[in-house]
C-alpha cells in the first residue's frame, strides 16, 4: 500500500539527508518526490487501467531523482534561490522515469503526475496543497524538517488507500478484483479433470463431440475472392481492404472445417489424436478459443460461445459489404486489422481532393445515435463507426462530452462515432481529450500491438484528469 510504500522510502533514508542541502525547500520536495514514486509503483495494482505495461519503478530511480533534487536545489541557492520547476520535471518526469515508459501514454500519466505534484502553487499558504482530500483522510505535505516526523506523518495515514488517491476512479477497484476472479476461475478450469464424467452424465468425448458439430453447423462456405473481385469493379482503397480481410477470413474458415471434422474422427477413433487436435479438444471442453484458431483470427478476450457469435457477425458484415456496398455504419471490431480500413478511407479521401497524404489525419466527433439503424445515409468521405466500449468515463449523451464513470459501471458502449479524414493544419480542436482506441481491454503491449487510431472526445474537465483515470476505448468488450 502507499502508506508501507512511503514508509519504505523514509526508513532507508540517513537521519541527516534532509539537512544536506542548503534549500529550505529540499525536505518538502523530498516528500513530494517519494509520494510520487509511491504513486507510480501502486497503479501497478489495477492492471491496464494503471499502467498499460507495467514497469519496475525501483528504489534507484528514486535515489538517483533525491541526488538531482539536491544538486539543482544547491545550484539554485547560488543564483536567485528560484526552484528550477522545469528543469526538475523534465529530468525526473522524461528522463529517470519516463525512460522506463516505452508507451506514450503511459509517459503522458506521469507528465501529468509532475505537472500536478511539482509547481510554485505547493507552497501557497492561503490555498493548501493536498494531493488528495476526502471526508475521511487527507494527503498534503507535512512542514516538517526532520526525517523522524516524517515518519510520524507516515504512521498516521490509513493503511488501506482508495484508487481515487492516484486520480483513479473508485471503480478501479471493483475491476482490481474482477480481474483476480477471473484468473482464479481460470487456474480451476486448467486444474479441473479431464476425465470422463461420472454415471448419468455425458462423457467428456460425447460434450466435445457436440460442441465439434454446433460449430461445424456454423461454419459458412469460403468465399469466392475472383466472383468478388469482378463484382466490386472499380478496386478502391477500401475495396482492397475488403479483398485482404476475406483472404485472411476464408483462411480461418478452413482452418476451422479442417480441424473440427478431424477432431470428430480421431474422437470416433478413425485417425490419431495429435498434439494439436489434443489441444483443440481441451480448449473446446474448457469453452475457451483454440490457440490454432486465435492465431488466425483479431484479437480477443472473449470466451468460445461469445466468440462464434462475434465470427458469425464479421460473416454478416463481409457478406453485406460484398451485395449492398461499404456500410453506412463500420463494425470495426470485425475487421481483422481495422487500422488498415482507416488509413484507406484517408488515402481514398486524399485521391479525391488532391491532398499530401502525410499531411492528412483523422477528425471525429461523438454523434447522438445510439444504434447504427439510427444513421439513415452515408458519409461522403469518411464513415460512421460502431461498437466502441468506453473505459474509465462515462458518456453524456446531452451534453456531448465525458463525465465520471457512474458507480460500478465498469465499461459502457459509446454512441456512434463520426470520422472523417482532414488536412492536417485545418484541425484546431479545443476541449478535447485525446482517447487512445484499442482492439481489447488487454490495451497495448511491450510490442506496440493494440493500438488502432486516437478518438477526440469532448470534454469540460481538464485533460489532466482522464489521463489519470485512465480513460480508454476498446472495440470488444470482454
Amino acid at each position: 500500500g502507499l502508506k508501507l510504500n512511503l514508509r519504505q522510502t523514509y526508513v532507508k533514508i540517513p537521519s541527516a539527508a534532509l539537512q544536506e542541502c542548503t534549500h529550505e525547500a529540499y525536505p518538502e520536495l523530498m516528500f513530494v518526490l517519494g509520494f510520487f514514486h509511491a504513486v507510480v509503483q501502486e497503479r501497478r495494482k489495477y492492471g491496464k487501467i494503471g499502467w498499460n505495461i507495467p514497469y519496475d519503478f525501483n528504489e534507484s530511480d528514486l535515489r538517483v531523482c533525491m541526488d538531482l533534487m539536491k544538486t539543482y536545489l544547491d545550484k539554485s541557492m547560488e543564483i536567485d534561490g528560484k526552484i528550477p520547476w522545469s528543469s526538475l520535471k523534465y529530468l525526473i518526469g522524461e528522463v529517470m522515469y519516463g525512460g522506463r515508459a516505452i508507451d506514450n501514454y503511459d509517459r503522458r500519466i506521469i507528465n501529468t503526475y509532475m505537472d500536478e505534484y511539482m509547481g510554485d502553487f505547493i507552497f501557497d499558504s492561503f490555498q493548501p496543497f493536498f494531493f488528495y482530500k476526502d471526508k475521511e483522510v487527507s494527503y498534503n505535505i507535512p512542514k516538517e524538517t526532520h526525517r523522524d516526523k516524517f515518519l510520524e506523518y507516515i504512521e498516521e495515514l490509513p493503511l488501506a488507500n482508495t484508487p481515487c488517491v492516484f486520480g483513479l476512479h473508485s471503480n478501479a477497484e471493483i475491476g482490481y478484483f474482477t480481474n483476480a476472479a477471473k484468473d482464479m476461475c481460470s487456474y480451476m478450469i486448467e486444474l479441473q479433470p479431464q476425465t470422463s464424467a461420472a454415471e448419468g452424465g455425458i462423457s467428456r468425448e460425447q460434450f466435445i463431440e457436440k460442441v465439434a458439430v454446433d460449430i461445424e453447423g456454423k461454419l459458412p462456405v469460403v468465399f469466392e475472392l475472383d466472383r468478388i473481385r469482378k463484382h466490386l469493379g472499380e478496386i478502391t482503397p477500401t475495396a482492397v481492404v475488403l479483398l485482404q480481410e476475406l483472404e485472411r477470413f476464408n483462411i480461418l474458415i478452413s482452418k476451422m472445417k479442417v480441424s473440427v471434422a478431424t477432431l470428430q474422427r480421431a474422437l470416433a477413433g478413425e485417425v490419431g489424436m495429435s498434439a494439436e487436435l489434443d489441444e483443440i479438444a481441451k480448449a473446446l471442453f474448457n469453452g475457451q478459443i483454440p490457440g490454432s484458431w486465435r492465431r488466425l483470427a483479431p484479437d480477443t478476450l472473449k470466451s468460445l460461445g461469445n466468440w462464434i457469435a462475434h465470427f458469425t457477425r464479421r460473416f454478416e458484415q463481409y457478406s453485406s459489404w460484398i451485395e449492398k456496398g461499404e456500410p453506412a455504419v463500420m463494425w470495426l471490431s470485425g475487421l481483422h486489422i481495422p487500422e488498415s480500413y482507416l488509413t484507406a478511407l484517408v488515402q481514398a479521401t486524399c485521391r479525391k481532393n488532391g491532398w499530401p497524404l502525410d499531411k492528412s489525419t483523422l477528425y471525429t466527433t461523438v454523434t447522438t445515435y445510439t444504434k447504427g439503424e439510427d444513421v439513415r445515409e452515408k458519409l461522403h468521405s469518411g464513415c460512421y463507426v460502431e461498437g466502441l466500449y468506453l473505459e474509465g468515463a462515462s458518456w453524456d449523451i446531452q451534453a456531448a462530452c465525458l463525465r465520471k464513470s457512474k458507480p460500478k459501471i465498469l465499461v459502457e458502449e459509446l454512441p456512434i462515432l463520426k470520422i472523417i479524414p482532414i488536412e492536417a493544419h485545418r484541425l484546431k480542436l479545443q476541449n478535447t481529450f485525446k482517447t487512445p482506441v484499442y482492439t481489447t481491454s488487454e490495451r497495448r503491449n511491450a510490442m506496440g500491438v493494440g493500438l488502432v487510431f486516437e478518438a477526440d472526445l469532448s470534454t469540460t474537465d481538464h485533460s489532466s484528469h482522464w489521463v489519470l483515470q485512465g480513460v480508454a476505448l476498446m472495440l470488444n468488450a470482454d
